[in-house]
């Protein structure tokens, strides 16, 4: 909402009064966070506000907390605030890489409650791989101590391009059998079949687009264009301008691993030439093996770089300097005020390299304000990219309403 309220009250998104959800935005923001406040906000009178926190605090959503500031200089009573209340129903989220998968439990607020991390492999097909996620979920929830019950969503990360509108992953390179897959659907059912719980909506994006949406709203919720980049086993990139992803016209935004470099290696999709064919972790880790170093992933990359194998930390800068040089355009493009590294690569050799090529080659002027740095969240970022997306999509206002009438509150 913007502009100052009149008296009949701010508008909601659909046109009439602020509603229900429309206060519970305030409140979770924290651009208001007691009665007065909110009614100072919307322009509602009292007894409305009164009514509209009813229906949330029946439902579960909001509580009272502390006593805040006499709001009088005159004294009285401290004004009671009021808190979003995470407790209420909890969040499952999932990170697809190509052979590995990290789930958790989270609150509604991000905290972690529970988490796992283990094989499974992408090309094994989605039937069977969202199976197990739903297997691991089941597990993860007697571990967290939560009911199935309590789960309000399921947000999933994959490693491709997704059609955000049907949760389907649009011809990914480096996930045969997935191409249209309704990962929404089976996801779903296998979350019913392991827990007997009547199915949760499921929300599906790239785990680049996922990583830069949990980096920018933990570390960096000032920043109007934040851009990450993830260099695994593939490459991609996540945009998040103005508080929200920019997927394109249908979530192939952000896919530099394919950008042409004008080398002759062969890609993974099949062309020649893509930036991922020559500077991925999996191709540092082709370049290792043909030298005798044992190395098949990304994720061997990063073990070898921890350990400080001098030849892996060259290949890491090599790189880094070829994905700083595609870097300087998409900086210039975008005049982002955050570039996050991010990855198995995600080190000093990679960052090194990426800084030679990306101030050499860019303008000063999409520099000058611009800060290079790697993911704070780490192997998190996406599980809390995935909870973010999902509880900001429940709790908008329209569906709060939706709930709300659902609920019969």
């Amino acid at each position: 909402m913007t502009g100052r309220p009149g008296r009949t009250g701010t508008t909601s998104r659909g046109g009439g009064q602020a509603g229900a959800g429309d206060l519970l935005e305030l409140v979770r923001s924290g651009r208001a966070v007691t009665r007065g406040a909110l009614q100072e906000a919307t322009g509602l009178s009292r007894a409305t506000v009164g009514q509209r926190l009813d229906r949330l605090f029946r439902a579960g959503w909001l509580r009272e907390g502390a006593g805040g500031p006499v709001g009088s200089p005159l004294g009285g009573r401290p004004a009671v605030t009021l808190e979003f209340d995470d407790s209420h129903a909890v969040v499952l989220v999932a990170d697809l890489d190509t052979r590995h998968a990290r789930a958790a439990v989270l609150t509604l607020t991000g905290e972690l409650l529970a988490e796992d991390s283990g094989t499974l492999v992408v090309e094994h097909g989605p039937e069977a791989v969202l199976g197990e996620l739903g297997r691991r979920f089941a597990d993860l929830l007697a571990k967290a101590g939560r009911p199935a019950a309590a789960v309000c969503g399921i947000g999933l990360a994959v490693p491709g391009p997704v059609d955000s509108e049907t949760g389907r992953v649009v011809q990914p390179p480096i996930m045969p059998g997935w191409d249209g897959y309704d990962i929404r659907g089976r996801l779903s059912r296998a979350f019913t079949e392991h827990t007997g719980t009547p199915a949760v909506p499921v929300l599906v994006d790239n785990d680049a687009n996922l990583m830069a949406y949990g980096e920018q709203r933990t570390g960096h919720p000032d920043c109007s264009a934040l851009v990450l980049v993830k260099v695994s086993t593939g490459i991609g990139a996540g945009v998040v301008v103005d508080g929200s992803i920019y997927r394109g016209v249908d979530g192939g935004a952000g896919d530099i691993g394919h950008v042409r470099v004008g080398a002759d290696a062969l890609c993974r999709c099949g062309s020649y030439g893509c930036l991922a064919a020559v500077a991925s972790g999996g191709a540092v880790a082709g370049r290792l093996a043909e030298s005798g170093v044992p190395a098949a992933s990304g994720s061997d990359v990063r073990d070898l770089l921890a350990a400080g194998h001098p030849q892996a930390a060259a290949l890491a800068r090599e790189a880094g300097r070829r994905v700083g040089d595609v870097l300087a355009t998409v900086v210039t493009l975008l005049n982002p005020g955050v570039l996050v590294i991010a990855g198995d690569l995600a080190g000093t050799p990679f960052l090194t390299g990426v800084r030679e090529l990306l101030y050499q080659r860019a303008l000063p002027r999409s520099t000058a304000s611009l800060d290079v740095v790697t993911s704070r969240l780490g192997e998190r970022a996406a599980l809390i990219g995935a909870g973010a997306l999902v509880v900001e999509h429940l709790y908008a206002p329209a569906r709060v309403e939706e709930r709300l009438a659902a609920m019969g509150v």
